[in-house]
């Protein structure tokens, strides 16, 4: 009877929901044909989290192998999800050689990955910032455009849209952060032209977003992080446009975000 006990219950663990999907920091969260990994901290939810996104040729496994980003997120005691993208990269819209005009693959993954996310882990849905590196920059900017009040802040990093710049973005972002090398060739800020596209000119999108998103009004808050030099404007609702520029090259800090998330998500 024991034996058979036993062997019932290693047949229900394997057919059980939580051992069947677990997933986490070093396997994938499967939603449909996309994957994200996912970094909890050790502290009751429900909590906040940080959707970053990995540059190109980049992937999940190797955001959660970055210590440096893991490090960040455990300090602010907030979950790490790390979407993967198709071969690499992003499927938005001017993207080089992809034949896109919109940005609905991506836009509806991140959906679903939020979704499934929020299912299976303690989130706090209220306290999201997005962020991203290069490729994963212009990934941040779409959200931007076309997720404008899914997250309470973006941060996007060496990264802006591909040309030509969107003029149908649903609303302007409450916060939007870009961080940029004055030395950066990878991604100038001008932007260059790629394959059958061209990067876009990150002046361009700011004054932009910050016309038709009313920032009329002086930066309330402006970061003091070693080596960057920030300007900005906000609006009457606390809403905020900063760009900070440094005099690296293609690069990212897990600090630029980390001030991000405890200025505009965490209070």
């Amino acid at each position: 009877m024991r034996r058979w006990l036993g062997k019932m219950l290693a047949a229900a663990l394997l057919l059980s929901p939580t051992v069947a999907m677990a997933c986490g920091p070093t396997s994938d969260c499967v939603v449909g044909e996309r994957a994200y990994r996912i970094a909890m901290p050790d502290r009751a939810g429900p909590i906040g989290s940080i959707l970053y996104f990995h540059g190109y040729g980049g992937t999940a496994a190797g955001v959660m192998n970055d210590t440096a980003l893991r490090a960040m997120a455990e300090r602010l005691g907030v979950a790490l999800i790390a979407p993967q993208g198709l071969d690499g990269d992003w499927q938005i819209a001017h993207a080089p050689r992809s034949g896109l005009v919109d940005d609905v693959i991506e836009v509806d993954a991140v959906d679903a990955i939020l979704a499934d996310a929020e299912q299976r882990f303690a989130l706090n849905p209220q306290r999201r910032l997005a962020a991203g590196f290069s490729a994963g920059g212009m990934m941040t900017w779409t959200l931007a455009c076309r997720r404008p009040e899914t997250f309470s802040a973006f941060v996007a990093i060496s990264g802006t849209f591909w040309d030509p710049l969107p003029d149908d973005c649903a609303a302007p972002p409450r916060v939007l952060m870009h961080v940029h090398g004055t030395a950066d060739r990878v991604v100038p800020l001008a932007g260059r032209p790629i394959a059958d596209t061209m990067q876009g000119n990150v002046a361009d999108a700011f004054a932009r977003f910050e016309a038709t998103g009313g920032f009329t009004l002086p930066a309330a808050h402006l970061p003091e992080l070693a080596g960057l030099a920030c300007e900005g404007a906000s609006r009457t609702d606390g809403g905020e446009m900063l760009i900070c520029l440094h005099k690296g090259g293609h690069e990212m800090r897990p600090e630029w975000i980390e001030w991000a998330y405890t200025t505009f998500v965490a209070p």
